[in-house]
């Protein structure tokens, strides 16, 4: 393929221009194992074929809680095919956050890993779940692979209940061949294409509901960033991000959508794998928050491998450390592009594209087609003057501008300026005269660790739950290995006996998600408050910050 170009208005109708293309090509590589695309859009074929066959149809939610597999995006474009709603969401979840998700969403399918069916059994009765389908990390790999790995005992596995409400990735994959499927028909102009959840500032998660045009649209501008140093239809990505993430799903899906390259997925990312992939395939892409480029260049084993042929370097979803940056550089010779951006935007709001050259230090890049921003002062909403800073706002075309089931918080987030609705980022930046823009500060309410925006009202929520305490409050301490780490304020009743620390982050532990648990508790007599009653975060924020500066 010659051109970085929109080949279609529907996530699907690029795949499939792109696989009849590059038929003979491969697609994906996991675990040593090969995909061609025609062998990756008959897989997705049929297991859409037996989708459609258990019954799920179009606007159908259906949560994908798996790891970075061929099968999660196999379950991906099939759904598309249908013209059912994929949700992916972290495995890592425990049935806490999983059973939130899976009522919110309605979702009545769930495609998971058999290592964490477990939760899913747990929550059943309490949610609409009606069809249960499990996949194994070893269940697209050949006969003897699988009986090798399974014989050294290298690989998990967890027991499946039996059924009628549980189904095989695999069976399903194999049974779709002799289903049909209807006719493909989807406007991606008035239909959500995928919801991906993010933090929501009352303690609950919000579904982002994502148009495909908006999504293919973004992918085309992904792979025009790196197209200065890596041609079109000869990107080999090393995908470094998690697929429920924005970052993971537009490294993931850009080459299968837009120019025909190939995607090295990981289930894990373990370093020194990694590192032998880049290797041995010679990967010439890579996006991943800076936690994960200062990791790779503090490996021990680092020198043993040879990375060079990684010729764009992306980065966001955290700010990048200036000498992360310039240690990259020094060692590989290219520049970390940083990008920021949103799941409310559906990635990229600026970015750094290859063909400027060098970025200036510290930029985030420029706007992205076909957004549009202002920079305003965020207590009047007026436009601040050139090269001022103030808070962002973005407007974008095909954009679903709202929050699933969260009218108050849409009504928060989404403002109606001059007939254009604008997403308010709560961020800081400001922009030069040669359009280059500077992220400055980030949203008070949310903590980012290792590039996950966490929001800390979720945490609190966790901690009160707890028969012993009163009141909590969250915040995000600075640290360079991960962006900040999460410390929590406990005031414990008085008339109950208290916890310790270790049980209330066992709890925590038993509710969220590895990396939401915090990292410190201290306890309180009583926390700061407004004369309205409302958390007063930053001066518990203050009061850390200044124990830094005098450590």
């Amino acid at each position: 393929m010659k051109n970085i170009e929109l080949l279609d208005d529907t996530i699907y109708g690029c795949f499939e221009k792109v696989a009849e293309e590059c038929s003979d090509k491969p697609a994906l590589i996991c675990l040593g194992e090969e995909f061609s695309y025609s062998e990756l859009k008959d897989m997705v074929l049929q297991f859409a074929a037996s989708l459609s066959q258990l019954g799920v149809k179009e606007t159908d939610r259906v949560i994908l809680y798996v790891y970075n597999l061929p099968q999660s995006l196999i379950a991906f474009l099939a759904l598309q095919r249908l013209g059912a709603i994929p949700i992916p969401v972290a495995p890592v979840y425990t049935s806490y956050d999983l059973q939130y998700l899976s009522v919110d969403s309605g979702a009545e399918t769930i495609i998971c890993m058999d290592t964490n069916v477990n939760y899913v059994v747990e929550i059943l009765p309490k949610t609409p779940l009606k069809r249960i389908i499990t996949t194994n990390i070893l269940d697209l790999l050949p006969r003897w692979k699988r009986f090798l790995v399974k014989s050294l005992d290298r690989a998990p596995s967890g027991k499946v209940p039996t059924g009628k409400d549980f189904f095989s990735f695999k069976s399903l994959l194999r049974d779709g061949r002799s289903h049909s499927l209807p006719p493909f028909r989807l406007d991606a102009n008035n239909n959500t294409s995928l919801m991906l959840y993010t933090g929501g500032t009352t303690g609950f998660p919000k579904g982002v509901p994502l148009t495909g045009q908006l999504f293919v649209q973004r992918a085309v501008e992904w792979r025009r960033a790196s197209e200065a140093v890596v041609p079109a239809g000869q990107s080999i990505t090393a995908l470094a991000a998690p697929f429920y993430h924005i970052i993971g799903e537009m490294d993931a899906m850009t080459p299968l959508i837009v120019d025909g390259g190939t995607v090295i997925v990981f289930p894990r990312v373990l370093l020194d794998a990694m590192f032998d992939h880049i290797q041995r395939y010679r990967a010439t892409n890579m996006f991943a928050v800076p936690a994960l480029y200062r990791m790779i260049l503090e490996h021990d084993r680092l020198d043993f491998y040879d990375l060079h042929s990684l010729k764009f370097c992306g980065t966001g979803g955290d700010l990048l450390p200036t000498y992360v940056g310039e240690r990259w550089a020094g060692r590989f010779g290219v520049p970390l592009y940083q990008a920021y951006g949103a799941t409310e935007s559906c990635g990229d709001i600026t970015a750094c594209y290859s063909r400027d050259g060098i970025p200036p230090l510290g930029s985030i890049g420029k706007v992205v087609p076909p957004n549009q921003i202002r920079i305003v002062d965020s207590s009047t909403l007026e436009t601040v003057s050139p090269g001022e800073a103030g808070e962002l706002l973005v407007s974008t075309p095909y954009s679903g501008n709202r929050y699933w089931k969260k009218p108050e918080e849409t009504a928060d987030c989404f403002l109606n300026l001059e007939g254009e609705v604008w997403y308010k980022t709560s961020d800081v930046v400001r922009q030069d005269e040669n359009g280059w823009c500077y992220f400055l500060d980030r949203s008070v309410d949310m903590i980012k660790h290792k590039g996950y925006r966490i929001a800390a009202a979720e945490i609190e929520k966790v901690l009160q739950e707890h028969p012993t305490v009163m009141a909590s409050c969250v915040v995000g301490i600075p640290d360079e290995k991960v962006g900040e780490r999460i410390k929590a304020f406990v005031v414990m009743l008085e008339d109950v006996k208290g916890a310790s620390s270790r049980e209330l982050m066992n709890w925590c532990r038993e509710r969220l998600a590895p990396y939401k648990v915090p990292h410190y508790i201290e306890f309180r007599d009583m926390l700061p408050k407004s004369k309205v009653g409302k958390m007063l975060r930053r001066e518990m924020r203050a009061e850390e910050q200044k124990k830094l500066e005098e450590s």
